[in-house]
């Protein structure tokens, strides 16, 4: 039988016998209603999980354990910031493919700008919804922006970078990266690329057809997944 699955606060779950969480006690009881006997899945988001079964409003623990679901290889995706709700199916896709993190920067043809508070959040909340219907282990974390030159000073040796008008290497032609740089819905700037390459990154390039920002996310985990036998 499928457990329902629920990423809840790590301090929630100390003890053999705990109070459901708080944040879960809606959709449990009243989206799900479960009732006494049933049991679920709680997940820390770190890597462990907690079998429980419901008895009285509280969480006995049938037993505790790591849990699957998480690629061996742990990708990064450097996203530039996307218009409108255009961010969403990356976080959301890329979640399910098994990417590691997110971090967003701002680009030279980025039309939005920043992203405020809620939007972050509400990217969070898109990474949490995910994992749990993906069955992950982690909730992969999504970062608050920063502007392209920071993201190359702290970007991993040996990171990508996807730009749609490279005629040298694709991407199948240079080994798994730590992190992929795609960016925004203009793509890079010439200067751009200029600039990655003087901080040693690798540029690549996805073949003859130029794609959307947000396709080229999927694409390009689903291809490096792929490679170190994480996906497919």
């Amino acid at each position: 039988m499928t457990l329902h699955r629920f990423f809840v606060d790590p301090e929630a779950l100390a003890g053999d016998r705990f109070p459901l969480p708080a944040g879960i006690t809606h959709q449990v009881t009243r989206v799900l209603r479960l009732r006494n006997g049933d049991e679920l899945l709680l997940l820390d988001g770190l890597g462990g999980e907690v079998q429980a079964r419901l008895e009285g409003g509280n969480c006995v623990v049938v037993a505790r354990g790591t849990a699957a679901g998480e690629a061996t290889h742990q990708l990064t995706v450097w996203q530039a910031l996307l218009r409108g709700d255009h961010l969403e199916p990356v976080i959301r896709h890329g979640t399910e493919l098994g990417i590691a993190g997110f971090n967003l920067f701002v680009s030279d043809r980025c039309v939005a700008r920043d992203l405020s508070p809620r939007r972050l959040e509400r990217l969070q909340a898109v990474a949490r919804e995910a994992a749990e219907q993906s069955e992950r282990g982690i909730v992969p974390p999504v970062a608050a922006p920063v502007p392209y030159a920071e993201a190359l000073a702290v970007a991993a040796p040996g990171s990508v970078l996807l730009f749609e008008r490279h005629d040298g290497k694709r991407l199948t032609e240079v080994g798994p990266p730590p992190s992929a740089f795609i960016g925004p819905e203009g793509g890079f700037s010439l200067a751009e690329v200029e600039e990655a390459e003087r901080a040693g990154m690798t540029i690549a390039g996805l073949g003859p057809r130029i794609l959307r920002s947000e396709t080229v996310g999927v694409a390009a985990c689903a291809v490096i997944l792929s490679r170190t036998g994480d996906f497919a």
